[in-house]
């Protein structure tokens, strides 16, 4: 008779695959006339991670055109871009 030990029993593993789907998103900002340049730039390179050039060129494109997209990335990278600008109450709109 032959006894099997733990380690030569057949076991069956179960591997879940998981599949994580980013839904991808835009941060829109929009002009005011609160806020002055200087705070809308420096919220942006707070809320981005851009440079002095790209948030001034951001404000100036929102200032003229009433609103440009600041920001492209998944959802939740989105969602806590907007609550940054958000902190000084900066009007955004996040779209998927």
């Amino acid at each position: 008779m032959k006894f099997l030990n733990t380690l030569q029993v057949a076991q069956e593993i179960v591997v879940e695959n998981k599949t994580t789907v980013e839904i991808p998103g835009k941060v829109v900002l929009y002009n005011d006339d609160w806020h002055t340049f200087d705070e809308v730039i420096f919220q942006l390179m707070k809320a981005v991670n851009c440079s002095l050039v790209e948030a001034r060129n951001y404000a100036f494109e929102v200032h003229f055109t009433g609103r440009a997209i600041v920001f492209s990335g998944g959802l939740i990278q989105c969602l806590k871009v907007s609550s940054v600008l958000e902190e000084i109450a900066l009007h955004t709109q996040v779209v998927t």
